[in-house]
């Protein structure tokens, strides 16, 4: 299992984690990053996967590093 983890405070809502992978990730009514299905954790959102996907993806696109895969 992995974690994907979103720091929602730091996202500027370019939308290049939903360019790269929408599957998971979209632009929601306020401007920020939405992790489809993640929960409340703190100030973040996380959401438990078995396999990370195009996560990876979305963590190198990020020009402010408010992804992280915790494996």
């Amino acid at each position: 299992m992995a974690k994907i983890v979103l720091e929602i405070q730091k996202c500027i809502g370019c939308g290049s984690c939903e360019a790269v992978c929408s599957k998971f990730w979209k632009l929601g009514d306020d401007g920020k990053a939405q992790l489809l299905g993640s929960q409340p954790a703190g100030d973040n959102f996380e959401l438990e996967v078995k396999n990370i996907e195009c996560n990876s993806e979305a963590v190198e696109a990020c020009p402010v590093q408010c992804i992280k895969v915790e494996k």
